[in-house]
């Protein structure tokens, strides 16, 4: 967690009521109703809940933490909240930064983490079993004395998930060459809010059997059901390996070559564009600074790489050091509580869209965040490309006089207006959690309803993280 609650006593709510706990217990499952560790799972990586965790305040207590180490535990326990109405959150790393993992205020927390085995790979189809509460650098390191690795390496490698990765939708920063995690999903197994165990996938690669009901879980942030294992792809363990550095003297240039490079059929594992801003913070130059590497078989990152140097003629090239300098630091987030803490309200918004609005894109919601009272810096980066489009990833500071909520809350609603007038999409991979929900309903139009739909038929009584999504109950 970015920071501890102060040493001293908890001003904690009555757990749940006995009877429930009773039926916990006869059901085999494990739980606490612990002050401390009732705190501790009230929250996640929200930034905006740094400064309660500082000075004590914990708005959103669960009831008990109910710590699972199988899907029958899992089952069991959405069979009693769904008899006694209770609201249940999904919990992994607790590593999301958008308020998905807190729970409603006495729901139960459903903790995942002890469903922490990596049951099999597959060789020869390329495929690994694994349960939902393995984290990342457990998963990893498993395939990779096989030979073999997932690729799957988000910003919060070391403390997220496989069911949250699942769960959020989220992107591992060589999704240029791995792709998202939606990409890689072949097979599930989902606790729905009866306690109904179902499995989906598993069949082959691509089936035609009606819709995908398996990408339905996919993004659904626990508010569908709850993911307890994934059959995930895996590849060799890369060969070859090539770095790049280049400086453009524009933003708009710089995306303009990304375009070209993917539109040519180049993936370069990483493909990331600075703004002037973060290409000063990060690399300490003068211009928008792209860093290139790509991994794998040496006959197609060459080729890849002859790509990226044609379309970056124009370009200064820079020490392929500075790759090196990202790679370093790329997970680092330590500064981000202790800037908080001293008054500096700091917070990321990812979106996406096609390569037709992104120029104008980046400009109206830097603009956008910049004429917010208060604010202290704007500044982007593209983080992931695509054939049609890619992902804009913006960095806000703050330092506002008043009410930090509220500058907080009006620093998205004018990135995320500019986003849908744009007709972009108001989030790649971060998720939605409680900080977005209320934008959901506009982004998906007339579709809102079917997704709502959707919710009441597998969780006709809204215990299933209700809020997050916009669904099932009051968004944040």
């Amino acid at each position: 967690m970015p920071n501890h609650y102060p040493e001293r006593t908890l001003d904690a709510p009555s757990p749940s009521p006995s009877a429930l706990l009773d039926e916990l217990s006869r059901a085999g499952v494990s739980y606490s109703i612990d002050t401390i560790e009732r705190a501790e799972h009230a929250r996640d990586w929200w930034p905006l809940s740094i400064p309660d965790v500082a000075h004590g305040h914990v708005k959103n207590w669960p009831g008990v933490v109910v710590r699972a180490h199988s899907t029958l535990d899992v089952s069991a326990t959405l069979r009693i909240a769904s008899k006694n109405r209770v609201a249940v959150t999904a919990q992994g790393g607790r590593s999301g930064v958008v308020g998905g993992a807190v729970p409603a205020v006495g729901a139960i927390a459903l903790d995942l983490t002890g469903l922490n085995e990596v049951i099999a790979l597959d060789e020869l189809s390329s495929t690994v079993r694994v349960q939902a509460g393995v984290f990342g650098p457990d998963l990893e390191r498993f395939v990779q004395k096989l030979g073999f690795t997932v690729g799957h390496f988000p910003q919060s490698f070391d403390i997220a998930t496989v069911g949250g990765w699942i769960a959020c939708r989220g992107a591992g920063q060589l999704s240029n060459r791995y792709g998202k995690i939606e990409d890689m999903v072949r097979a599930l197994t989902v606790v729905l809010a009866s306690g109904q165990v179902i499995s989906l996938g598993g069949h082959g690669p691509r089936q035609a059997v009606g819709p995908d009901l398996l990408q339905l879980f996919v993004g659904s942030e626990g508010t569908l059901g709850v993911i307890t294992e994934a059959t995930l792809l895996v590849r060799a363990l890369a060969p070859s390996e090539r770095r790049g550095a280049f400086l453009f003297d524009d933003f708009g240039e710089g995306m303009a070559a990304c375009r070209r490079i993917v539109q040519r059929d180049a993936r370069p594992a990483v493909l990331r564009l600075y703004d002037e801003t973060e290409s000063q913070r990060h690399f300490d130059v003068k211009g928008c600074a792209l860093i290139v590497l790509d991994e794998g078989d040496a006959h197609y990152v060459n080729a890849s790489f002859e790509i990226v140097n044609a379309e970056c003629v124009e370009a200064t090239s820079l020490d392929p050091s500075y790759v090196e300098r990202w790679l370093a630091h790329r997970n680092d987030v330590g500064a981000l509580a202790p800037l908080w803490e001293r008054g500096l309200v700091v917070d990321t918004i990812e979106v996406a869209g096609p390569w037709a609005i992104l120029n104008s894109l980046q400009r109206r919601v830097c603009d956008a965040l910049r004429g917010c009272q208060g604010m202290v810096l704007a500044s982007v980066h593209q983080s992931h490309a695509y054939l049609d489009g890619a992902c804009l990833y913006f960095t806000f500071v703050g330092q506002p006089s008043g009410d930090v909520t509220a500058f907080y809350r009006d620093a998205w609603d004018v990135a995320m207006d500019e986003v849908l007038r744009a007709g972009g999409a108001i989030s790649h991979h971060h998720g939605i959690g409680r900080n977005r929900a209320r934008f959901v309903a506009d982004a998906l139009g007339d579709a809102f309803s079917i997704l709502e739909g959707v919710k009441t038929q597998l969780d006709p009584h809204n215990i299933l993280n209700p809020g997050v999504l916009g669904l099932g109950g009051d968004p944040w």
